[in-house]
């Protein structure tokens, strides 16, 4: 553990921590670069003994709330560096995905990185023409072309981990073209490791599960504070193969992970390197927002252990910071979408290393488990509205409706659901019939010359990693500071209206957050209700449970009034009659907001506000009334 190369790690990694910018492998990190972190953590420790508000004090009242605007004002005189460093990203908000401003709709539920932009989606190069500049229109294209970056998803069947590492999978030049983007954007080399298409998170852990060794490295061990629908699907496939699982516990309140006790999983009796197993480790939480230190991947490696990177909950290029010359892990995860905040179905991507491809020799029972093609789905094209064209369109619908051999199925998510639909005519067909515009033809020569445009990667490597990092820094503290900052009127004891679990205002924390809302007497709303309230505010936020927490002797009747216990029903009790802290399925259920690449202030002031409405006793209620007299039907409370 004390070898001269952890130590060249830990004294490099503490240089330039949270998350070290790191120079080309064969080049050590600026020190110019070092400075950098650490004028920007002294920066943020200044400005954060600040008030984030003008008039500091508890806000009791949801009408009290400054406004948009003044917030905003505030925010940026304790921030001043937000504005001219991350007015860009506004821009590309805009400018790509207007759509999130047009619907008014915040997302604060998408974990991964979205592949596309709105406007690709839209076919258009900008946000739409408003009523003033569309009699302008004669010079504009009479159709547009979509740039056809879309897919659907389909489930190979025959083909095993081990099958897949040693012959490689047939790649299609979609594949090709998307696999070499993606490991560009991920910092992966292809001449270190191998990617494999999965259908999601689960369908990946669930394959290497069944793929790795287990008969011989027989210890599964995870990092996680939160219930995770993946690792809980791995850790039941390991323990059918024999393996021993074991989890880190987490340091109630600030979810710290009990060092001494997983450095015991790690090392077991022995610290001499011998066959350990599989260590699966996230970096960071994407529930609670707490990071974690890269050392134990190290550590991990030099004592016999394979190592799962879990980078599912990494902002965009965070992976920059990571230094896979010095933490080289056995396989890495991340999840990739299509359009954020419009379509959130995409695929995983699972890396493995290459130099462990003898792992899975003698592993064959894994043989179609969630490795997935991506298949160029048809591409609807925009035409003028005239006549002619309008004819050309009657008889595609005609040759649909005629032809039954035209209807063709597709595999698309990982429940492997099938949806049915009409071949639309592909672009080549189009073109061969007979046009009165010779566009027509210059759109083909165009589209050949197209390349493949990963918008949404592309956005995220022209802000870059320090522009996002610190965006999303000055975001989610503001916004943690501004919760914390709710409480109930008239309460003597100053009773709060939210509880963070995990990280409060930091430095170094991730962009996500844990927490719940209270009523007046103290009795903890629940998260789901939570959720479906949002929803009718045009707020997406996310649940889930918190567990493997720690509570130390001084916390022990905290304990049992958090501590939430799942029946055999599946139904959320309080602790057991013994309050056992360590029962089998205690837990904490609680409401988390994931900020993104293009989260603004506006989207967390509006969270903010929303909470803030629980300051009124009748909020809930008042809410029941509404829906009855809407008589709504698709969000019940």
């Amino acid at each position: 553990m004390h070898s001269t190369n952890y130590n060249q790690r830990e004294a490099w990694c503490h240089g330039c921590c949270p998350n070290p910018f790191v120079g080309k492998p064969d080049h050590p990190p600026a020190a110019a670069s070092m400075s950098a972190a650490a004028a920007a953590r002294n920066e943020f420790e200044i400005v954060t003994t600040c008030s984030i508000f003008s008039n500091p004090h508890e806000f009791t009242n949801h009408e009290s709330l400054p406004s948009l605007n003044e917030s905003f004002s505030n925010f940026t005189k304790v921030f001043p560096h937000y504005s001219h460093q991350t007015d860009k990203a506004d821009q590309i908000r805009d400018q790509d995905y207007f759509h999130l401003s047009l619907s008014k709709h915040v997302c604060f539920d998408y974990i991964g990185h979205g592949l596309f932009s709105y406007s690709q989606l839209k076919g258009l190069n900008s946000k739409p023409l408003d009523a003033s500049s569309s009699s302008s229109s004669s010079s504009a294209p009479l159709f547009s072309v979509l740039e056809e970056p879309f897919f659907d998803i389909s489930c190979k069947s025959s083909v095993s981990l081990s099958s897949w590492m040693k012959c490689g999978g047939e790649e299609s030049e979609l594949e090709s073209r998307i696999r070499k983007r993606i490991m560009a954007f991920m910092n992966i080399s292809e001449e270190d490791y191998t990617m494999v298409f999965t259908a999601n998170q689960s369908s990946a852990f669930k394959l290497l599960a069944e793929s790795y060794p287990f008969h011989s490295n027989r210890k599964l061990v995870t990092v996680y504070d939160y219930e995770n629908e993946a690792v809980q699907v791995m850790s039941e496939s390991s323990k059918k193969r024999g393996a021993r699982v074991m989890s880190a516990e987490f340091s109630w309140p600030d979810l710290r992970i009990q060092s001494r006790k997983l450095m015991k999983k790690l090392l077991g009796k022995s610290k001499k390197r011998s066959k350990r197993g599989l260590f699966v480790f996230p970096i960071q939480s994407r529930m609670s927002g707490a990071r974690y230190s890269y050392l134990w991947m190290s550590m991990a490696q030099e004592h016999g252990w394979h190592v799962l990177l879990d980078a599912s909950a990494l902002g965009s290029k965070d992976m920059e910071t990571l230094g896979l010359f010095l933490f080289k892990p056995d396989f890495l995860f991340c999840s990739f979408y299509k359009i954020f905040g419009e379509n959130p179905s995409g695929f995983g991507c699972l890396f493995i290393k290459k130099s462990n491809a003898s792992l899975f020799k003698d592993s064959t029972a894994a043989t179609g488990l969630g490795i997935v093609n991506l298949v160029p789905s048809m591409t609807t094209y925009q035409f003028p509205e005239d006549s002619t064209i309008a004819h050309i369109e009657t008889e595609q619908k005609r040759d649909i409706q005629k032809d039954d051999h035209d209807m063709v199925m597709v595999a698309t998510e990982p429940e492997k659901t099938i949806k049915k639909y009409h071949r639309e005519l592909s672009f080549s067909e189009i073109l061969e019939s007979e046009t009165p515009h010779e566009d027509f033809e210059q759109a083909k020569i165009t589209k050949s010359k197209t390349e493949l445009e990963c918008k949404g990667l592309d956005h995220a490597d022209s802000l870059g990693l320090i522009v996002i990092s610190n965006r999303a820094r000055y975001l989610i503290n503001w916004l943690v500071h501004a919760l914390m900052s709710l409480q109930h009127p008239y309460s003597e004891n100053g009773l709060p209206l939210v509880r963070i679990y995990g990280p409060k205002v930091m430095f170094d924390r991730g962009p996500a957050v844990a927490f719940n809302v209270f009523d007046w007497n103290g009795d903890k709303i629940d998260p789901a209700l939570l959720q479906r309230l949002a929803d009718r505010y045009n707020i997406s936020i996310s649940y889930g449970f918190l567990h493997h927490i720690w509570f130390s002797d001084k916390h022990e009747e905290e304990k049992k009034k958090v501590l939430e216990t799942r029946a055999a029903t599946g139904d959320v009790t309080g602790l057991n009659k013994r309050g056992d802290a360590h029962a089998v399925g205690s837990r904490i259920s609680v409401v988390t907001a994931a900020l993104g690449l293009l989260t603004n202030f506006e989207d967390i002031y509006r969270l903010w506000a929303f909470v803030s409405l629980f300051l009124d006793a009748d909020f809930v209620q008042k809410e029941r009334w509404r829906y009855l007299a809407l008589n709504q039907k698709t969000i019940e409370i």
